[in-house]
């Protein structure tokens, strides 16, 4: 299957179909299709009408390229995987072998089980366990809705079940699309106003103004970008920023983050299978090597929990489908 191609439909026993992505969770709302998986509590797919709005992948593929994942409990990258917790050193395993980071937080690779369901939403939730390098017990919750809009809400939830305070940062890597229009022929819009500027293994070391391509405020071609970067000082507007890709017929998809969310990274990548350029736009709580710099870096009191909420909409032209039709 091609990124473009609509996953295959579920039947009547969804556990059943053999996907390595795990189970499949179609929700489906007037015109609207999204579909979440066990892995990673990943969004493989969401539609409106007949226009895809994120990036996908084959039923024995996993996500490329982290396309749709969730993250928890850190976002991006732990340089070396080391840090430190009152002074001692901890050490994670290295998942990002040619950088020698560990990436993309710990439940990447895990099953998520079944919270609740409804006809438009689905919980799904994973625990991290105590281990080498994280000595924490928390849980990972997300839960994926169809609103009146037929936009998609992501709640992501993380609850300490540790008798200590634990670090954390949350975040998502979902790709966005427009239907067929080749990427690279799209417009991409986003108001932030500072850049981290990372190393050659891509962790922060200093933040600059937006200069030159980073400078997304007012619209970039994709096909002219080039870039893997962190941005900051968004421009919330009643508490939500958002970024959008656009096209010149007037459609647009965007991604919308709340203010628990004040960074995001944007990644143009040529590797995405099937797609000269596909856009990732990831929402995030705090900044790769939060774990070292602090920045952005949570803390959960035991018992205490932290959502953070993002979604996705599009402006695609769709007839007014009636709910539930």
């Amino acid at each position: 299957m091609t990124s473009g191609a609509l996953p295959e439909p579920s039947d009547d026993q969804p556990g059943r179909r053999r996907c390595a992505s795990g189970r499949q969770y179609e929700l489906r709302r007037g015109d609207a299709l999204a579909v979440v998986t066990e892995l990673a509590a990943g969004l493989r797919w969401y539609s409106r009408g007949d226009v895809q709005l994120t990036e996908s992948y084959g039923d024995a593929d996993i996500p490329p390229g982290g396309a749709g994942i969730t993250l928890a409990p850190w976002a991006n990258r732990v340089e070396d995987g080391v840090w430190y917790l009152n002074g001692n050193k901890q050490q994670l395993d290295i998942t990002e072998v040619p950088r020698n980071n560990a990436s993309h937080g710990l439940l990447r690779n895990a099953s998520y089980a079944l919270v609740a369901e409804s006809e438009f939403s689905v919980t799904l939730e994973a625990p991290v366990f105590p281990q080498h390098g994280y000595p924490f017990l928390v849980r990972h919750r997300v839960e994926y809705s169809l609103g009146e809009d037929f936009g998609l809400v992501v709640r992501q939830t993380l609850v300490n079940d540790s008798p200590a305070d634990a670090p954390f940062v949350l975040g998502a890597h979902p790709y966005l699309r427009l239907g067929e229009i080749p990427s690279e022929d799209l417009t991409l819009t986003v108001h932030a106003a500072t850049r981290l500027v990372a190393d050659e293994k891509l962790i922060p070391r200093s933040s600059e103004h937006v200069s030159g391509e980073t400078d997304l405020r007012q619209g970039r071609t994709v096909g002219d970008l080039d870039i893997d970067v962190a941005l900051t000082d968004l421009a919330f507007d009643g508490g939500i920023a958002r970024h959008t890709l656009s096209a010149a017929d007037g459609r647009s998809v965007s991604l919308w983050q709340d203010d628990t969310c004040p960074f995001v990274h944007v990644f143009v990548s040529r590797k995405y299978p099937g797609r000269p350029k596909a856009v990732a736009i990831e929402p995030m709580t705090g900044p790769a090597n939060a774990f070292n710099s602090g920045h952005g870096l949570g803390w959960l009191a035991p018992d205490a929990s932290f959502t953070m909420t993002w979604g996705i909409s599009g402006s695609v032209g769709s007839s007014t489908a009636i709910e539930g039709s």
